[in-house]
């Protein structure tokens, strides 16, 4: 039990890392987005999700650390049961992990989007009054 400990401890650190550099992306993907809208640049913020890149872990597992048995060496039901559960076990944590992430970036993406928004309605607003001081301009030179 203690190399299955050793395993999930493993591939833990590398999730960690692969959660924390890509949190640092989508954060600054955000506020350039919200920059570029804010300075009237049209090409700003066009609703795409930040892409996201998988880094190879840095570190190894130790020598002589094996990630799963071959099916060869399962012998007993007691052990092909054992491993099934491992599996299962592991599989579930990876999906809780990856759910939570998707859930964090989805977060992440609303609160843009509500930016972009509000930012908009206040661009909308400058518009609608300059379009009525020039509708008034344009009214008193016909008079």
């Amino acid at each position: 039990m203690s190399v299955l400990l050793l395993v999930i401890l493993h591939m833990l650190g590398s999730l960690e890392q692969f959660m924390l550099s890509s949190a640092r992306g989508a954060a600054q993907s955000c506020v350039q987005k919200w920059i570029m809208a804010v300075t009237g640049d049209e090409t700003a913020a066009t609703g795409d999700m930040p892409a996201y890149q998988i880094r190879t872990p840095t570190t190894t597992l130790p020598q002589g650390v094996v990630m799963a048995a071959s099916p060869g060496t399962l012998h007993s039901p007691q052990q092909m049961a054992e491993e099934a559960t491992r599996k299962r076990e592991l599989r579930l944590l990876k999906n809780r992990e990856a759910a939570k992430e998707c859930r964090r970036r989805k977060k992440e993406y609303i609160k843009c989007l509500e930016s972009r928004v509000a930012v908009l309605e206040v661009q909308n607003k400058k518009l609608i009054q300059e379009l009525e001081t020039l509708k008034d301009i344009c009214s008193s030179k016909t008079d």
